[in-house]
């Protein structure tokens, strides 16, 4: 049975929850925040099962041929909403346009991240841009299961170890999947997501973006509209901002993570192309392009039936990647981090992030 000894060796997945056949593993809340498989032992018949499908024990097998490109959607509004280049707008259009489903993040009620499934064109803006918080899978992976069965085309997107899970619970190939990742700097904390808002917010917002490019990609901005206020703040001035990218909140098997790749189990991974003034500069008007890395013939077939909506470049691998090093390399775990979250919340929040928060050159 699983039993999670070092917490640097979960990724909070849901791969073991969703496997088990007795429904004995529960997904429970540690003082930090994060998710972490609790097994009813009374339940347990010892199957096995969450064992083989933890992407962590037994690793996914992928290919070794990687195709990058510099993708920007033509649609200049729907690139505006986006993260990056507005690439998975496209792709989610054609599955959804072909009787299709798209599993993705988006804010609940309360400002959460969860996964959903949505099956219509209109909802997609719920799981557009980056939610910079872990993301509760819930049954999303049988959801997805089921709907494959039916013969249904599914899109799923998710972070490396979120997708990986999803393939070791599928257990096998379904031609109808598509799946694409993300280049993750790491996941912060929900609860520590839920702090900065109590802190920084009268009342429970009404839209949140981490990602807004009002002030342009490079130097995009988190933007909260609450009640009749705006709050709107840089990448370099707001709190939240600083401790995920400085690595103050983020999940213990980040700074270790086990699927710092290039080559990939998914059909795609989808990133913003930093670095793209030196790989392709025709390609950057800091409105956002897209850096996707292609693994499978799969990617490369849906990106085939959406050129007509994209402008698209062909760009060196390993090149772009010297600009995108999370791709390959995990993040530093500061020594402060610890006390940090231990320490943290809504009254001194701003306070601790100045106080322990320490950027690398590389970071600056």
């Amino acid at each position: 049975m699983i039993n999670i000894i070092n917490k640097e060796k979960c990724s909070g997945c849901h791969a073991c929850a969703s496997a088990c056949p007795k429904n004995c593993i529960t997904m429970e809340l540690d003082g930090e925040g994060f998710l972490y498989p609790r097994v009813d032992n009374s339940l347990c018949v010892n199957c096995g099962l969450c064992e083989k499908a933890c992407p962590i024990i037994v690793k996914n097998p992928f290919s070794a041929d990687v195709i990058a490109y510099s993708i920007k959607n033509k649609n200049e509004e729907i690139r505006k909403q986006s993260s990056s280049g507005g690439v998975f707008t496209v792709i989610a259009q054609k599955v959804l346009e072909d009787g299709g489903v798209v599993f993705g993040a988006s804010f609940d009620e309360n400002f959460d991240v969860k996964h959903i499934c949505v099956d219509n064109i209109e909802d997609l803006s719920k799981l557009r841009g980056s939610k910079y918080l872990q993301s509760v899978i819930g049954d999303t992976y049988k959801q997805a299961e089921n709907m494959l069965l039916e013969g249904r085309g599914v899109y799923f997107t998710g972070t490396p170890c979120q997708i990986e899970g999803l393939l070791k619970y599928l257990g096998k190939d379904y031609d109808n999947l598509i799946t694409s990742d993300i280049i993750c700097h790491g996941v912060p904390s929900p609860k520590v997501w839920q702090i900065y808002l109590n802190a920084k917010c009268k009342t429970l917002p009404k839209e949140a973006f981490h990602r807004n490019k009002d002030e342009g990609w490079n130097n995009f901005s988190v933007k909260i509209v609450y009640g009749n206020e705006t709050y709107r703040k840089t990448l370099h001035q707001d709190p939240y901002m600083k401790a995920f990218l400085g690595n103050l909140c983020l999940r213990p098997s980040c700074y270790n993570c086990s699927f710092k790749s290039k080559n990939r189990a998914s059909d795609l991974t989808l990133a913003d192309f930093w670095g793209i003034d030196n790989i392709a500069p025709e390609m950057n008007d800091d409105k956002g392009t897209s850096l996707v890395l292609v693994h499978t013939k799969k990617g490369k077939r849906i990106l085939d039936n959406v050129l007509d909506e994209i402008f698209i470049k062909e760009v060196d691998a390993d090149k772009a990647l010297i600009y995108n090093s999370a791709a390959t390399s995990s993040v530093d775990r500061p020594d402060n981090r610890n006390k940090f979250m231990k320490k943290l919340n809504a009254d001194n929040f701003e306070r601790l992030v100045e106080k322990y928060k320490k950027r690398t050159f590389t970071q600056k």
